[in-house]
């Protein structure tokens, strides 16, 4: 019997399977996919923002990751995961569908790129006591089955005074419209049945867990898309639909003797 702490109470098989049935998407920017190739730069614009801010980006190097540890949680097909590894990073991607990581692999051999890909879980990860400067969690929080396992999880993969990235859909009647029903039933900006409006996360509740697990939110940014230009924007006043939290793990304490 396995008393871990870190059993893989987060996934969720029908999640798994419904991404694992369109996982030859992945890198078609035609595709059903396309919206998240072209979310890519502004994605990572974020992500190095947000690095710099708290001095965890290199300013002495061309390349502004160069020689991070970091972590693509629930990487998909790996779309992020390259942009981070062009920047230098040293980067570990995992997801559970076993079909995203094959097509993140063979991609990632062809673009001549080092990358750690392994199917699995946050909280197995957890048990192999890995740590990370930096872990980014992009659109995921809302397909896991259990979001307190999969936070705690993520705390203990990060190092103290590490950033924990996330992006998903606030649970709003915004979200459920422009989300769920645009983005699926008219844009078809992803596939029908991606999402279930449940499990939308309130930037109050996510923060709440990242405090639950000793992880301090020091960032909450919207993401908005303007129709009349066909184009997304980071706008921090707007997080009814979609939003950015970046998170900082609280230092380690020291025991005086």
């Amino acid at each position: 019997m396995n008393n871990s702490p870190f059993l893989a109470a987060s996934v969720a098989p029908a999640e798994v399977a419904h991404f694992s049935d369109c996982a030859d998407e992945w890198w078609s920017q035609r595709g059903i996919f396309g919206v998240l190739h072209d979310l890519i730069p502004l994605r990572l614009r974020y992500v190095m923002t947000q690095c710099d801010a708290f001095g965890v980006q290199k300013k002495d190097s061309k390349k502004s990751f160069e020689d991070l540890c970091i972590l693509d949680m629930g990487c998909g097909g790996g779309l992020m995961t390259e942009a981070l590894a062009q920047q230098g990073a040293r980067i570990t991607a995992v997801d559970a569908s076993a079909k995203a990581i094959d097509v993140a692999q063979k991609h990632a051999q062809k673009s001549g790129l080092e990358i750690d890909y392994r199917v699995g879980t946050a909280e197995a990860l957890a048990q192999e006591k890995k740590r990370f400067d930096v872990i980014v969690a992009l659109e995921i929080v809302e397909h896991v089955a259990d979001l307190d396992s999969f936070m705690r999880a993520l705390s203990a993969l990060l190092k103290p005074e590490g950033l924990l990235i996330l992006s998903t859909l606030n649970r709003t009647t915004s979200s459920f419209l422009l989300g769920t029903v645009m983005a699926e039933y008219v844009l078809g900006w992803v596939p029908a049945g991606t999402h279930d409006w449940d499990k939308f996360v309130r930037p109050s509740e996510l923060a709440a867990l990242c405090e639950k697990n000793k992880m301090m939110p020091v960032d909450v940014t919207g993401l908005v898309y303007r129709p009349l230009w066909r184009r997304f924007e980071l706008c921090q006043a707007k997080t009814k639909v979609n939003y950015f939290m970046t998170v900082r793990k609280e230092k380690k304490e020291i025991r005086k003797p």
